[in-house]
């Protein structure tokens, strides 16, 4: 197929310069032949090559992308415009998003990206894998070069032609070879053939997160199929013997993005951009401490391991992260009862039990007044280390086993939209609270508070009614 030229009107639709050409596709900026009609945003044309030499994944990498480009929603993917027939020629025109790639970044970059700005990035991206996920979507082809970021620093994906919906049929699977992917970014199970689990771009984004932090990739650019499979039972080098400036807390998040095991990375997206996000509530282990390289003998006997390994379908990404929700607690925190904080206790203590996987956020939201002005920072920090103290002793009785559990302090003259804000910016999954979290005094003035939270609520809320405790029943 010859090159598209500026001025072609192809289906009312004006070709202009080419911005790219990559090895699977070639992209132009387009309008709308007609000058009448006004573009609603940027658009571009994405053709696919198709020359003698090209593969089929080509073809079909299309076929996919279309497929799921219809169907997906949200601000973390290029809105669809239009799509042309593949017998005649084939093309997809989407939303031009303004912004760099993180592959621009890093070749732009001419000193080690600073680690807050790591974690932001990284956040970002998984934000936005979160919300595929959300459309049982999974990407399998994350990459520097598929990620852009605006300039408010939101992530949007790229390029899904090796995605897979979990409702639709697989068609790479069904008519390519086992293994379809970007080698350098591929996961140990997308190496075996198994593709649709969500966790697979965590492990894509653990590689990134390497990139970035280090100037080096974790497993290199294997070029056989030997290469790839190290990745079943091999280790990388810990970032940290890279850049021992490195903060321990992103050492964790980085190597348990990159476990060999799916079962060992994070539960979902949502969970890894909430440590992204607050890597001050992190409990660092060995994973994040380590400075030197698995030894010979523990290659070996995961080599072994791995040998006879065979992993299993996942679940739908979208009853994953049903499975390992985020839980908002409001917890009040002026003039409140032993009954509200104990009906309240009881509540989360439920709604952990039916979800083991589970992450739990207790937050209070305090005014403004109550914390002294900026020349005073030793006291603003005494105000929240004493709500943090009370957050604590009201979660301590909670058994949370093996769940994790982060606390925070929000400054807000507006309780509803603190907590609003909150839950939409990390992910969560349901919101607890009751109608007395305000305070008894203030419970008739701001009983509206736990209402505009339910309507306005971007998830799950459960109000909870107030039940007396155990001592006023046996008087009754």
């Amino acid at each position: 197929m010859k090159l598209l030229e500026p001025g072609m009107v192809i289906d009312g639709f004006r070709v202009g310069d080419c911005l790219h050409a990559g090895g699977m596709a070639h992209i132009y900026q387009v309008s709308f032949a007609d000058a009448s009609r006004r573009e609603p945003f940027p658009m571009v044309m994405k053709v696919p090559r198709m020359t003698a030499g090209d593969g089929a994944e080509n073809i079909v990498g299309f076929e996919v992308e279309l497929q799921i480009l219809s169907v997906l929603t949200g601000t973390h993917v290029p809105r669809l415009v239009a799509s042309g027939d593949l017998e005649k020629l084939p093309y997809l025109v989407m939303e031009y998003v303004q912004g760099r790639t993180l592959q621009q970044c890093l070749d732009e970059a001419d000193k080690p990206v600073p680690p807050a700005e790591i974690a932001q990035l990284g956040a970002a991206v998984a934000q936005a894998v979160h919300s595929l996920h959300l459309q049982n979507v999974c990407h399998l082809d994350l990459k520097p070069a598929n990620v852009l970021i605006r300039p408010d620093g939101s992530a949007v994906l790229l390029d899904f032609g090796l995605s897979c919906h979990a409702h639709y049929p697989d068609l790479l699977a069904e008519e390519l070879r086992p293994a379809v992917g970007s080698p350098t970014w591929m996961s140990p199970e997308q190496v075996v053939g198994v593709r649709g689990d969500p966790r697979s771009d965590l492990f894509a984004i653990g590689v990134i997160l390497y990139e970035l932090a280090t100037r080096e990739l974790p497993f290199g650019n294997p070029g056989t199929t030997g290469g790839l499979r190290q990745r079943l039972w091999m280790d990388p080098v810990p970032p940290r013997k890279w850049r021992p400036d490195l903060p321990e807390w992103l050492q964790e998040v980085i190597l348990r993005c990159l476990e060999n095991e799916a079962a060992k990375r994070y539960l979902s997206a949502a969970h890894l951009a909430f440590d992204l996000s607050h890597p001050e509530q992190m409990q660092v282990t060995d994973l994040g401490r380590r400075t030197h390289s698995t030894g010979f003998w523990a290659h070996s006997k995961r080599w072994l391991r791995a040998a006879g390994l065979h992993y299993q379908p996942s679940a739908m990404p979208s009853r994953q992260i049903d499975e390992a929700p985020i839980i908002m607690v409001a917890v009040p925190n002026h003039d409140v009862s032993d009954v509200t904080l104990y009906s309240l206790r009881a509540a989360v203590a439920r709604v952990l039990g039916s979800s083991p996987g589970a992450r739990l956020a207790c937050v209070t939201v305090i005014s403004p007044s109550e914390t002294p002005g900026h020349n005073t920072s030793s006291s603003e920090t005494t105000v929240h280390r004493r709500y943090l103290g009370m957050l604590r002793q009201w979660a301590q009785p909670l058994d949370m086993g093996r769940q994790t559990i982060a606390f925070h302090i929000l400054e807000s003259g507006d309780v509803a939209k603190a907590l609003l804000r909150y839950a939409e910016g990390n992910q969560v999954s349901i919101i607890v609270m009751g109608a007395a979290t305000h305070g008894l005094q203030l419970q008739r003035l701001l009983a509206t508070v736990p209402i505009k939270v339910a309507m306005e609520a971007p998830c799950t809320v459960i109000l909870v009614k107030q039940a007396l405790p155990f001592d006023h029943l046996a008087r009754a």
